[in-house]
């Protein structure tokens, strides 16, 4: 049964909660319905489930939902890219002063990021050294305590690299042709292991008490519990790791340009917006102490700064919470997938890549074809169907793409 409001469509199936979608011009497919139903239908979620526009299918829990718990934590509902998100700086240059073509920069950028498989070696910068340096003992805990199950090597070597699939480095430009260094990424193979590992232990749980989930994926810590406990440690470590992941990227960004020797010097501490998109954070609504997971989206409260990127072709915002209570101050993470990666590699080719992408100095080749813009949702649709959930500051376009 659906039923409809102003902002946001009501949806029910008698059991359990219910799924507030602000949805309106980006629907989801039924898969998609049938999946923020079943995380609805947990017995600890608070009031409701919030679905984001972007929503679109994910494992065990949709991306782009935020799901409010009581007395315990789903895993999967986070994922394995624990803390992925946003960062974005505003510079003081303007798009007159970038050269004519933008491919120096971008190979610069591109040496200064590792990003795909790519990661740092034994000898690390001094940026990275320095990021690491903040994080190292808590590791050694979490090591102490989980053993092979959490250790990598590559940790530290990791801290500043772009990674893969959807995470990226962008140039754009504002409406006053103002040029911003935006990127996209997270915890990297830890938070991966990290995910992975207490995923697998909420699993063991749910078999041990014989508990039955719509989905198995669905395997939840109850609050209390050990689990539970270690699983909060090492999420928020992993939060914190991606952050200064993040950090790491945009120092190495910021210098590669001003080193470049084709711009003026510039600065770019004037405004800086950094968010999580995929995180659990403790938060107060309706009256209760309640875990916020946000799996593809953002925290909106009244006056929070956020970035909603589109395609890599597409315009991106810097948006400003209007603290909307019944997406427990949320909004979307970006335009959201419209089809899967297989069928945008099945579907699109090299030439509609390199079409939609003209504007852009990125990438063209086959191995991007499943991040094409025409894989996501036309991120206006995805704003005009949030719009009592936040407001925009700036609109960006981007002018150069780097992808991993």
């Amino acid at each position: 049964m659906t039923t409809t409001t102003t902002s946001y469509k009501v949806l029910s199936n008698g059991q359990g909660a219910v799924v507030k979608a602000w949805t309106e011009g980006v629907p989801f497919d039924d898969k998609t319905e049938a999946q923020l139903l079943a995380v609805a239908s947990m017995p600890f979620i608070h009031r409701w489930v919030a679905a984001m526009p972007d929503a679109h299918l994910g494992k065990g829990a949709t991306v782009g939902s935020v799901i409010a718990t009581s007395g315990a934590i789903i895993p999967a509902a986070v994922g394995v890219d624990i803390g992925c998100g946003m960062m974005a700086a505003r510079t003081s240059l303007t798009t007159s002063a970038l050269p004519d073509s933008l491919s120096a920069l971008r190979s610069r950028m591109e040496r200064a990021i590792p990003h795909g498989r790519g990661s740092f070696g034994d000898d690390l910068p001094e940026h990275v050294e320095r990021a690491w340096s903040g994080l190292a003992d808590q590791f050694a805990v979490l090591e102490d305590k989980h053993g092979a199950k959490i250790k990598g090597d590559h940790a530290a070597k990791q801290i500043g690299t772009l990674g893969g699939g959807n995470h990226f480095v962008e140039l754009c430009a504002d409406e006053e042709e103002r040029v911003w260094i935006m990127l996209h990424s997270g915890s990297r193979g830890v938070g991966n292991r990290i995910g992975a590992y207490f995923i697998e232990r909420a699993k063991e749980e749910m078999r041990r008490f014989f508990i039955t989930l719509p989905d198995t994926n669905l395997a939840y810590l109850a609050e209390g519990t050990e689990g539970f406990d270690e699983y909060v440690e090492a999420v928020s470590w992993a939060q914190d790791y991606a952050r200064a992941n993040r950090e790491a990227m945009m120092e190495a960004a910021l210098s590669a340009l001003s080193t470049s020797g084709e711009l003026p010097p510039f600065d770019a501490r004037g405004f800086v917006v950094s968010c999580h998109h995929n995180y659990v954070a403790r938060e107060h609504h309706y009256g209760k102490d309640v875990l916020v997971t946000r799996k593809g989206a953002v925290r909106a409260r009244k006056g929070d700064y956020g970035i909603v990127p589109g395609s890599m072709g597409a315009k991106s915002y810097i948006v400003r919470g209007l603290g909307n209570p019944e997406s427990f101050d949320s909004c979307s993470h970006g335009a959201g997938r419209k089809m899967s990666r297989t069928e945008a590699r099945k579907r699109y080719t090299l030439a509609d890549h390199a079409e939609a992408t003209a504007h852009v100095e990125c990438r063209k080749d086959e191995g991007v074809i499943d991040e094409t813009p025409m894989a996501y949702k036309p991120i206006d649709d995805v704003m005009r169907a949030q719009k009592d959930l936040v407001e925009i500051v700036h609109t960006l376009r981007p002018l150069l793409c780097i992808k991993g």
